[in-house]
């Protein structure tokens, strides 16, 4: 184990997470479901079955072995995690990358990095040893850290105009988003879920002589695979109400190949954040629930950079603007305090 390495890899996995919708902003005259259609099939579908190709030996024979309970378990985690992808995504349309991750992200923090140790009883063990402790003193310090840049996105909300907040997101809606953020926020933990009850067939790889940090990959063939069967659901479903199905085969539209390129380019980036994440677990030990924490720290961080960047703060107050900077600080302090934790206990 190599928490400083694990750490690593998550901080590369933020970086994916908060960087995957800035290629949609080049897709032009798609309606959102076409293009977030396509983007998850690259990210869940494409992506994951490539991955394991390549590192798991005999993937098929992999997954034929394992016990049916098994495999259910990750994919029905998979179906609602896909659902919090589908409310984050419109979270995203109407809050901007900003807010909309701080608001999505720090629900689904809490929920995914807590529960699992809770459900598999490894809390009181947690409770018992001085690694434990700095290692939820780590996680609680990240939840700060994240309230806080939820409290500067609030700030920034208020002190700006709704025209200044439609000059960067084009449909800002305050409402519309907070209660995507909080469906997000809890369904999207269900992506920890599902790999806590993949373990048994992130073992077997090991087992047939997988590469340690790709032991996760099949895992995510079955997540994933659910979170498809729900965006596409959905994605149908307006699309026919729409009538936007035609804009998949629409070769008149001046930007049709351009727009399926930046589509599949960002469900690429989208699959980086968890092949990084699943590569992060292999190196954080026992404690291995901690990488969500960390995972959700390092995208919120580098999202709030790219708000940064794209003038998301142009208008805010310099109040406001400390508010985020402290906050991403903290988180970043956090990884670290939590990185220790796990040091201490391997």
């Amino acid at each position: 184990m190599n928490p400083v390495l694990g750490i690593f890899y998550h901080a590369i996995g933020g970086l994916a997470a908060a960087s995957f919708y800035i290629p949609f902003k080049k897709v032009k005259n798609w309606s959102w479901e076409t293009y977030w259609l396509l983007g998850g099939l690259f990210s869940w579908i494409f992506a994951p079955w490539l991955v394991s190709f390549i590192t798991i030996p005999d993937i098929f024979d992999l997954l034929s072995s394992i016990p049916i309970n098994n495999l259910v378990w990750p994919f029905i985690f998979g179906m609602i995690w896909g659902i919090g992808g589908l409310t984050f995504g419109l979270s995203m349309r109407y809050l901007g990358m900003s807010l909309g991750y701080a608001l999505s992200l720090g629900i689904t923090a809490a929920f995914g990095t807590l529960i699992p140790p809770i459900y598999f009883g490894q809390f009181a063990e947690l409770v018992s040893n001085l690694s434990g402790w700095v290692t939820l003193g780590g996680v609680f310090i990240s939840f700060v850290g994240i309230a806080v840049t939820g409290k500067a996105g609030i700030r920034k909300d208020s002190e700006l105009s709704e025209n200044e907040k439609k000059e960067n997101i084009k449909e800002f809606n305050l409402k519309k988003g907070a209660i995507f953020s909080l469906l997000a926020g809890i369904m999207s933990a269900s992506f920890a879920f599902g790999i806590a009850a993949g373990k048994p067939i992130a073992a077997k790889a090991a087992e047939l002589g997988a590469p340690e940090l790709f032991v996760n990959s099949p895992v995510f063939i079955l997540i994933m695979g659910g979170g498809f069967v729900t965006n596409l659901i959905y994605c149908l479903f307006l699309g026919f109400r729409n009538k936007t199905v035609k804009e998949f085969v629409n070769s008149n539209n001046p930007d049709y190949l351009k727009n399926y390129f930046f589509s599949a380019l960002a469900g690429i980036i989208w699959y980086l954040q968890f092949m990084f994440y699943g590569m992060g677990t292999t190196q954080m030990g026992e404690y291995d629930f901690s990488s969500w924490s960390i995972h959700m720290s390092f995208i919120i961080v580098f999202s709030n950079m790219w708000g940064l960047f794209f003038n998301e703060w142009t208008n805010s107050s310099k109040l406001t603007k400390n508010y985020i900077l402290s906050g991403l600080v903290i988180l970043i302090i956090s990884t670290f305090i939590i990185g220790v934790g796990n040091y201490l206990h391997n």
